[in-house]
Order: C-alpha cells, then sequence, then structure tokens
C-alpha cells in the first residue's frame, strides 16, 4: 500500500487462499462481503441461494428471513485484481501455482519478483526430498482409501484400480516386500480395502523410518492382526490392537452453531465449546437447544466411525450420538432418540440408553473415545489414557442420521469440552 507523503511500496504476502471464495474455490470475481464479514463471488452466492436455501453465511451461517442485498466490495476487487497481474508476471495462472515454502519469502502483491526464475532443466532432486515426495503420496492413497471405505457401495473395480495404482507408484525403487501378499488373498471388496489401507499405513511407517532414521512413534507403528482375528470384526479391547486400529475410521466433527444455546460458545475453528459468562447473541433459530446442548454438523447413517474428546476442562457433561430431531429441551439419554455417557461431577460415571442408566464406574476419564458403528447398530464409550479401556457400550438405532451430541452443565461458566485430534 503505497504512502501518500513518501510513495514507499509496502509489500504484503498473500496467497491465493487469502482471496478466494469457498464456494468455487477460485479467486474473488465481484467480491461480495456479509455483515458477518466473510466475503465470497457475488454469482457463486447468489447461485447458492437461488437454490433454495435459506438466506445464511456459507461459512458461519448467520442470515436472516429475506434475501441481502449485495454490494461489491471494491476493495478485495482491487487486491484481487493485483493478485492476478502479479501472477500474470511470474508465468503462473490462479489454482496452478505452488504454494510458498520455507526458503525465500512468498508472492509480493503488487509488483513484479525480486527476481526471476533461470531458465533451464530443473535441478535433480536429493533423496530426502525424493523420499518425503513419496511419503506425501502415501499419505494421498491412504486418504483415497479411506474416502472409499467410508462409501457402502464400492463398485468391483474399485480395488484393483487401487490395486493397480499402489503398483504403480512403488513399482519403481521401492522394496516390493514391502506390499503384503494379502493383496492376492482377499476375498471382497471391502476386506481388500482394508488390507490396503493396513499395507500403506506400514509402508508409511517403514518410509519415516528411513527418512527420519529412527523408529516411528508406537502410536504411528501399524500393529499386525494376529492368525484367526477378521479384519473385518469389531474393534477389539485388547489395547495393543484398539489403538491402532481406531486410527482407520478417525473422524474429526465440528459444532454445529446453528443448535448451539446462547449461554454456549465456540472457538473459531469450531472444535471447543465452552460456557459462556454472559448470554451470546446468536440470531434466533428452533434448532438451538433451551440447555447447555449443542450438536455436531455432521451426521452418520452408515458405516464406522470414531472420535475423541477432552472432558479435563469440564465438571459436568455427557457425551454421546443423537437424531438432528432430538427435543431441544430433553437432557442427552433422556429421549429414545439419543445416548450417552454422563459425568456429574459425584464420582459416579453412568451411561444412558433408552431412557435407562447404567453406572459404569467411579473414575472420571479425561479423554472419552466414541465408537460409533452403525454397521452392527453398536455404540461404544472408551477412556483414552496411555491405553484404551472400554468403558461400556449399547444398540443405537440407524433410523435417521445421527450427529455427535454434547452436553455442559450451565451453572459453571468456564466450563469446556473439546474434539481433538486421533493420533494417528
Amino acid at each position: 500500500m503505497a504512502s501518500p507523503d513518501d510513495g514507499l511500496t509496502v509489500p504484503v504476502w498473500l496467497a491465493e487462499d487469502d482471496l478466494g471464495c469457498i464456494i468455487c474455490q477460485g479467486l474473488l470475481a465481484w467480491p461480495v462481503t456479509l455483515p458477518c464479514g466473510h466475503s465470497f463471488c457475488r454469482d457463486c452466492l447468489q447461485g447458492l441461494w437461488g437454490a433454495g436455501r435459506r438466506w445464511s453465511c456459507p461459512t458461519c451461517r448467520e442470515g436472516g428471513a429475506q434475501p441481502l442485498r449485495l454490494r461489491k466490495n471494491t476493495l478485495l476487487q482491487d487486491l484481487a485484481d493485483k493478485y492476478s497481474r502479479a501472477l500474470g508476471e511470474l508465468g503462473g495462472a490462479p489454482g496452478g501455482t505452488p504454494r510458498p515454502g520455507p526458503g525465500p519469502a512468498p508472492r509480493p502483491v503488487p509488483g513484479p519478483p525480486r527476481r526471476a526464475a533461470q531458465p533451464g532443466a530443473a535441478a535433480p532432486k536429493s533423496i530426502p526430498e525424493a523420499g518425503r515426495e513419496l511419503a506425501e503420496l502415501v499419505e494421498r492413497l491412504v486418504d483415497i482409501v479411506r474416502s472409499l471405505q467410508k462409501q457402502r457401495h464400492l463398485p468391483e473395480s474399485g480395488p484393483e484400480n487401487k490395486l493397480n495404482v499402489l503398483g504403480m507408484a512403488f513399482s519403481g525403487g521401492v522394496d516390493h516386500s514391502l506390499i503384503s501378499p494379502k493383496l492376492a488373498t482377499s476375498n471382497t471388496a471391502e476386506d481388500k480395502m482394508r488390507d490396503i489401507l493396513h499395507d500403506l499405513e506400514d509402508i508409511r511407517g517403514k518410509l519415516q523410518e528411513n527418512l527420519t532414521g529412527k523408529e516411528p512413534p508406537e502410536e504411528q507403528r501399524q500393529v499386525k492382526l494376529p492368525e484367526g482375528l477378521s479384519s473385518s470384526s469389531c474393534p477389539r479391547t485388547d489395547q495393543s490392537l484398539l489403538a491402532s486400529r481406531f486410527v482407520q475410521w478417525a473422524v474429526s466433527p465440528t459444532f454445529d452453531l446453528g443448535s448451539l444455546p446462547y449461554s454456549l460458545e465456540l472457538s473459531e475453528d469450531r472444535r471447543k465449546v465452552t460456557v459462556s459468562h454472559i448470554p451470546q447473541l446468536y440470531a434466533w433459530s428452533h434448532d438451538r437447544f433451551t440447555i447447555c446442548q449443542v450438536l455436531c454438523s455432521q451426521a452418520f447413517s452408515s458405516g464406522q466411525q470414531y472420535w475423541e474428546v477432552d472432558t479435563q476442562q469440564c465438571s459436568h457433561w455427557a457425551i454421546g450420538v443423537a437424531s438432528w430431531g432430538m427435543s431441544r429441551d430433553q437432557m442427552l439419554g433422556r429421549t429414545r432418540d439419543s445416548w450417552c455417557v454422563e459425568w456429574k461431577g459425584t464420582s459416579q460415571l453412568s451411561m444412558w440408553h433408552m431412557v435407562k442408566e447404567t453406572v459404569l464406574g467411579s473414575e472420571k476419564p479425561r479423554v472419552v473415545g466414541i465408537w460409533l458403528d452403525l454397521e452392527r447398530g453398536k455404540l461404544a464409550f472408551y477412556s483414552v489414557a496411555n491405553q484404551e479401556k472400554l468403558l461400556g457400550e449399547c444398540p443405537v438405532s440407524a433410523s435417521s442420521p445421527l450427529h455427535p451430541a454434547f452436553w455442559l452443565y450451565g451453572l459453571y461458566p468456564g466450563n469446556s469440552l473439546t474434539i481433538r485430534p486421533v493420533k494417528v
């Protein structure tokens, strides 16, 4: 930005994400900014609202019953134009340039680069660089297989296609003994997917060991299943198996702002909910709870999922699952479409199922793991410490999608629950 006094140009370092639209995933075009402060392409926003949805912000869902008048954000448009021009001088195109990494500073906007790239062939990659790229490829393959696992119906050609990709990816320069013979012996598409994922994670561990020169952490090692145990069976209470197998089904849900009562507030990443000292100024919604409860945005109607919740900063809580239609003035576990494990701060841990309470023990778990297996209609709760310990399990019904659900005792401001990442 130039100063009117001395004409000094101050470089502003921008990445494409800073000027991107989350709807079209491209650079902002005719940007508009909503009252909540979030910005989008005008045509993208109008197209989204024109699809019959509520006139609300796609990011935070703040909005009203009437459409808003959209006015152009000239400052954002000017920045987007300058970014495009600077990118053109670099010979790139939006969406096709690599992210800046460690070393030289990122691209300045406005203005040309300090020095032009030298023409000629690219320098050969060092062994560590090639190893890191191979590790990144394995990560992408793991993500692909996990995504395919979550689909209920897999085409018969799916696993074979992934086998071909795997063979092509690792045929050059990698010990073929890393790939397990299980790939050729699985009988079903589901078993093949599980076997591929097991092998990919095993390869990832070996790559990390080779790159760092030391054994990978225990929680990242793939534990081979003993003979006689089916890979499609439920996680067992055997600690060495449990820790390694939950990673495959780990999800990271986020709290839903629309169901949040006025007594709770969320962190910026929506993975921590706290009892507020003062009522929050949320827009009215019939989906909001009248007590200190909140659901997550994610809904599960099939498959297997696992997530973990840190309870150390909360003295009274309940954690479980519920349907979106759960009554907004009822407590978790006291309805026929909600299930939970509950700690009331009175040295009693209970599980609620079908409006019935089962006492589980007298110790408060610091971290609770929730295992939802809708293929078998089971919900299990674990105490997660150095080793996972089964607290209790109960049957669940998948007649309607289930959301992760939480209750915090509303008379204790500052109490908080956090959805933490599952260790990989």
